[in-house]
């Protein structure tokens, strides 16, 4: 795989999906030169908030795996370093683990200008061409079985076998990495209804509008300020929304999806 500047190679574990909210817990990058040489950076992370029980089961990373774990304040520059000078790849690295980087990078006190980098995002190349997850593309490019497969190491060292079979396949002869920049994907978000103000986040929905946008759950203004509730059953909002908020003032609230139904006596 012949590349036009350096690249690092980027995959995250994290909390959740859900940037403004969510927090990393494993980051691990490959950095390849110019000359084929690699590099990695692979760090455990202290979220500083609790991992899911449900996250856990899909990463096999437990809150007392990382209590002992740096913060990611305590590594910022040294990612910062790692990543000077070069483009980036990853799978969903646009939508997903770049936006979270940066706003943890921001938090810190660091700085993440990764829109003035080339992106090479091999999901956006495989959803176009095979339209699946990582494991399969690694199946369907490199023709092995994921065996590490939410470990952030095993990703983004499949995410670079994935590349460079990539490269093969659709550069039309070519084995320049920038072969993979013509393919583009849609975005996807975990939202509620169709009116797209709530979104789900660690088993509550969350408001993306108003005072309260991407602070407090649905359950928490029920309970803290009621009276907010009541100004959107006052106001011009759709039947969705101010369902949903007369509900939240009688105490019900719709179950997470994937959540199991409440038991009935």
């Amino acid at each position: 795989m012949k590349l036009s500047s350096e690249l690092v190679i980027i995959d995250l574990e994290t909390t959740g999906v859900w940037i403004e909210r969510d927090r990393i817990v494993e980051i691990a990058m490959i950095r390849l030169g110019l000359s084929g040489e690699e590099r990695i950076f692979h760090k455990r992370v202290n979220p500083g908030m609790p991992i899911p029980p449900h996250v856990s089961r899909l990463i096999g990373i437990r809150d007392e795996d990382v209590q002992d774990a740096p913060f990611f304040s305590a590594i910022a520059r040294e990612v910062g370093v790692f990543l000077e000078g070069a483009d980036f790849a990853g799978f969903n690295l646009e939508r997903f683990d770049l936006p979270l980087l940066q706003k943890e990078m921001e938090h810190a006190g660091q700085s993440l200008d990764w829109r003035s980098r080339r992106i090479y995002d091999a999901q956006k190349v495989f959803h176009v061409n095979e339209k699946r997850d990582l494991a399969a593309a690694y199946q369907f490019y490199c023709g092995k079985a994921h065996a590490q497969a939410h470990s952030a190491l095993g990703d983004v060292q499949a995410t670079c076998e994935i590349l460079r079979a990539q490269v093969q396949r659709y550069g039309k002869g070519s084995s320049d990495l920038d072969a993979l920049l013509a393919f583009d994907y849609k975005e996807i978000q975990d939202f509620y209804g169709q009116e797209r103000k709530f979104r789900w986040w660690n088993g509550d929905l969350y408001p993306v509008f108003g005072r309260y946008a991407k602070k407090w759950g649905l359950q928490e203004i029920a309970v803290r300020d009621p009276a907010y509730l009541k100004w959107i059953l006052a106001s011009d909002f759709s039947e969705e929304v101010k369902n949903l908020a007369h509900d939240a003032l009688e105490g019900k609230f719709p179950a997470a999806p994937g959540a199991l139904p409440a038991a009935t006596p």
